[in-house]
């Protein structure tokens, strides 16, 4: 029996978590064995195939749940296909994407070591009235690019589906 893949994510909001959920489905009718985990509760990498590791970008960081991770199973990692996905821009303007992307780049390469076979960069979802502190205290700031920012959702369904789905082919 073929050993199933771990599909780990960190969320702060649940939004990663969604598009988590509905990658693990492409996968699973794909006919891969999809294990989904919150990354904070993997204790060991033993009996994995392949690892697909979601976590969104705040303030250019991953959550540390996803750094903790990354840390933790560094050496499992290495010998494993993994495959990464990043929630980012809040807004659908080339600028927006560019500078995330240009964020997610620095944080790929504090960890050079890793070599995804896929990596992609999907729309996050911003909703003020869900933020806990400091987040809360961004909105009420004037210089901060979250001032009365409204709330968005610009994950583009289609386009994840589409990835995963091309994504079972690699692991």
């Amino acid at each position: 029996m073929p050993k199933p893949i771990l599909l780990g994510y960190a969320s702060r909001y649940g939004s990663t978590r969604e598009v988590a959920e509905a990658v693990a489905v492409i996968l699973s009718d794909k006919g891969l064995e999809v294990d989904l985990q919150p990354l904070r509760k993997v204790r060991s990498l033993d009996g994995y195939r392949a690892v697909v590791l979601g976590a969104p970008l705040y303030i250019g960081r991953w959550l540390k749940d996803a750094r903790r991770f990354l840390s933790r199973h560094r050496e499992a990692l290495a010998k494993l296909p993994v495959a990464l996905f990043t929630l980012g821009p809040l807004k659908k303007d080339e600028k927006d994407w560019a500078d995330v992307q240009a964020q997610l780049d620095k944080v790929l390469a504090k960890h050079s070591w890793l070599k995804p076979v896929a990596s992609e960069l999907f729309g996050g979802k911003f909703d003020p009235a869900k933020l806990r502190f400091p987040y809360k205290l961004l909105v009420t700031l004037p210089a901060s690019p979250l001032h009365r920012m409204p709330a968005s959702d610009v994950r583009d369904w289609e386009k994840i589906r589409a990835w995963a789905a091309g994504l079972a082919r690699k692991l």
